[in-house]
């Protein structure tokens, strides 16, 4: 192992819920979850934002949880209004989502308003929902009733999209 690259630790786990509040409070829930996705096989995940502006996707820890989570049988589902400020500010993820984009779903709803889209990241047994963007403040949760209704969110964010953000763009 080499000294960039991130030391294989077991993530602490999850509590069943807890608020939190600020951008780096938040950054770090991202990371803490992709870290235990990895670690635990989640099946599934599904992140959702306006744009990921404010996500640590380009990290070099992230993209190593990532690399480490995706195995044949995963599935990750991306939405977004847009993905400008992911192919922007995030060079790592958007290499991890070529090599992987047989696993990837990616939806872009650019008709969204902003405020109105949910920033969130959902599991089959855990979820962050971030309840204020522009404060960064939210709440995790293991609540199956609470997970139930943001998938039924999401679905329908979803079926209001179009696939987006593809893995590689072709050109003649």
């Amino acid at each position: 192992m080499n000294s960039n690259e991130v030391k294989p630790t077991e993530p602490a786990p999850a509590p069943a819920s807890t608020r939190f509040s600020g951008r780096s409070e938040f950054q770090q829930w991202v990371r803490d979850a992709l870290q235990r996705a990895a670690h635990e096989g989640w099946r599934e995940i599904i992140v959702s934002d306006a744009n990921f502006e404010d996500w640590p996707l380009g990290e070099r820890a992230v993209a190593q949880f990532l690399q480490a989570w995706s195995k044949s049988g995963r599935r990750f589902i991306m939405l977004a209004k847009n993905y400008d400020e992911v192919t922007l500010r995030h060079a790592r993820f958007v290499a991890w989502r070529r090599t992987w984009s047989h696993i990837i779903e990616c939806w872009a709803c650019s008709d969204a308003v902003v405020t109105d889209f949910p920033s969130t990241i959902w599991t089959p047994s855990w979820a962050l929902v971030r309840l204020d963007v522009e404060r960064c403040t939210g709440l995790t949760t293991d609540d199956p009733a609470r997970r139930v209704q943001l998938r039924e969110q999401l679905r329908e964010w979803q079926r209001k999209s179009a696939p987006g953000f593809p893995s590689s763009t072709l050109g003649l």
